[in-house]
């Protein structure tokens, strides 16, 4: 069981008079990245930095504009990363759910900080 539903918000960092968008993501963590539309890309007027190859569910492999950064927001944590643009919805997979200490409490099938350290995001850094 890793797939829910959240509530995020997602900026262009480098462009401040951008607004904000909250948006509804799929968190899956067994998921990699973050993955983003084309039309939010466009929105938050995201910059292509590179391409990547990404191996899709049925084996086949297929290159996407990889963007960014671009900032995620959720309840108390911030974090930046880069997005694949692909697909339809947003997707929010395990790298920056770990960048962020964010969980998913699968009784509730809820997205939720980390209880250990709910008012700080906590890494390991050795």
């Amino acid at each position: 069981m890793g797939l829910v539903n959240a509530r995020i918000i997602l900026r262009n960092p480098r462009i401040k008079k951008i607004k904000t968008l909250e948006v509804d993501a799929l968190v899956d963590s067994g998921a990699v990245h973050l993955c983003i539309p084309e039309h939010i890309q466009i929105q938050l007027k995201l910059e292509e930095i590179d391409k990547k190859e990404v191996i899709l569910a049925d084996g086949e492999r297929k290159l996407f504009p990889y963007v960014g950064p671009i900032e995620i927001r959720f309840k108390n944590r911030i974090g930046f990363a880069g997005a694949l643009v692909m697909g339809d919805q947003i997707l929010l997979g395990a790298i920056p759910m770990e960048d962020m200490d964010l969980v998913i409490i699968p009784k509730k099938r809820t997205l939720d900080v980390n209880p250990d350290s709910p008012n700080v995001a906590t890494s390991i850094a050795k």
